[in-house]
């Protein structure tokens, strides 16, 4: 189980560096100040992107409960 462990690890990693890039990418657009619309479609595209790093998170933090608890 330590497999399932280590590969969780590396995915809540990969998880958080998604949320990281997401905050950079947020603070960025914020301090461009762009018209509207395109600040509100580049916002949308980054709002996909932190889905999807929340749920590779989480996904990897049952991963390595279950490693924890199966081993």
């Amino acid at each position: 189980m330590t497999v399932l462990v280590v590969l969780g690890v590396l995915v809540v990693v990969a998880g958080l560096a998604g949320l990281g890039h997401c905050i950079r990418t947020g603070y960025a657009i914020r301090r461009e100040k762009p018209d509207p619309e395109v600040a509100r479609a580049r916002l949308r595209r980054l709002v996909a992107v932190n889905l999807a790093s929340v749920a590779a998170a989480a996904l990897g933090l049952m991963m390595v409960v279950m490693g924890l608890t199966l081993g």
